[in-house]
């Protein structure tokens, strides 16, 4: 299980970023498709580590909301 941060881009794409995997981010149309699109590339970034016997990072990150 890994967090991710969705935000609303600029070009009008959701974009998804996994913090605990650097430079693993995606983007889509809409919110799911963002989402199906992060899990893939989660999916594939870890992979990739595994095949080349590198270590997967931990999950490391805490969340919350704070209001201004």
């Amino acid at each position: 299980m890994r967090q991710v941060v969705i935000a609303h881009g600029e070009d009008g794409y959701w974009v998804a970023e996994c913090p605990s995997l650097p430079g693993c981010i995606s983007q889509g149309r809409t919110k799911e498709e963002v989402i199906a699109n992060i899990k893939e590339a989660i999916e594939g970034y870890v992979a990739a580590l595994q095949e080349d016997g590198l270590p997967v990072p931990k999950e490391h990150f805490d969340t919350m909301l704070v209001a201004v």
